[in-house]
């Protein structure tokens, strides 16, 4: 008999939902809203109305898989800010709600779409795989052996809090180098005002009340001097932590998604070549490439760790 999975990706603003069959075929999609009132408490009953309203009979919903954006532990969320949550064990709260017997997997919305690309996107032939989400802040996720590496704490994977910088600029978390300050886009941002502020550079950026980092790799496409220099400096941070990782974990693929990951060949190639510089010898060949599902990569990830719980 045909059984269903479906992978949902909760965020601060929108939850993503896939509803796939068991071989991993996306069937249908659909998003609604995050209502992160009264300390996100409506989120799950919200949730279980959605899944509800789609074709299927519950009795052959097989899984649930959830990311949600933070640390993840054994089907608990340390703290999602984002959403209010913190120690709230969602697997619990859903497993309620569903009210039948199903499979529920919980899991960091980074590592999930770690595991998105491994099984559908960038990295399908491959098994171990270190994943950056360049975004608003510097994610990541680490898949070893075809599986999601979540740590003693449920923050396995958070290399956006590695300390590879040297401007010395305050992360949110409370230490200061971290890799978010400098390759996040509110990072190039922030490094953009930076050499603005303490160099003699010519650039277009003196010009410009606001810039965002896609402005800033266009005009370092167009050899604008300043944003050459930032861009250099990013990519030289992203090769360091990249060099980092490769003898801990030693990953067959680099995988880079998020909104700063669209600069594409032009970002992707500097930090290659500055990473073969200074690699390990054994580990010169390991790949590196944009990923390929952009925001569906949550909703994959989900559903495969719902597979990988049999």
């Amino acid at each position: 008999m045909q059984s269903y999975i479906f992978g949902v990706d909760i965020g601060g603003t929108s939850i993503k939902i896939g509803l796939f069959d068991r071989l991993g075929t996306l069937l249908e999609k659909r998003s609604i809203e995050t209502d992160v009132r009264d300390g996100g408490m409506n989120i799950i009953g919200d949730l279980v109305k959605a899944l509800r309203t789609f074709d299927v009979e519950a009795s052959l919903v097989e899984g649930i898989g959830i990311g949600v954006p933070g640390p993840v532990k054994d089907g608990i969320v340390g703290q999602a800010v984002n959403l209010g949550w913190k120690n709230y064990d969602v697997g619990a709260v859903m497993s309620a709600g569903w009210g039948l017997p199903v499979k529920i997997a919980i899991h960091n919305d980074a590592n999930l779409a770690a595991l998105g690309e491994q099984v559908a996107g960038a990295a399908q032939d491959v098994k171990n795989l270190v994943f950056f989400t360049l975004g608003t802040g510097v994610g990541g996720g680490i898949v070893s052996d075809g599986k999601i590496i979540e740590g003693a704490h449920g923050a396995g994977g958070e290399i956006g809090h590695m300390l590879v910088g040297d401007k010395g600029f305050a992360c949110a978390c409370g230490n200061r180098d971290c890799l978010e300050t400098i390759a996040s886009a509110s990072g190039i941002k922030r490094l953009a005002e930076h050499y603005v502020n303490h160099t003699a550079m010519p650039s277009r950026l003196r010009q410009e009340s606001y810039y965002s980092a896609k402005y800033i790799f266009d005009l370092a496409m167009a050899d604008d001097l300043l944003a050459v220099a930032i861009i250099e400096d990013v990519t030289d941070t992203l090769a360091r932590a990249a060099q980092i990782l490769s003898v801990v974990i030693d990953p067959e693929a680099f995988v880079f998604g998020g909104g700063v990951s669209r600069a594409g060949d032009f970002l992707i190639d500097k930090i290659r070549e500055k990473y073969q510089r200074i690699a390990f010898p054994t580990l010169r060949d390991i790949r590196f490439v944009t990923a390929h599902l952009g925001n569906d990569a949550g909703i994959y990830g989900a559903y495969k760790a719902v597979r990988d719980a049999d």
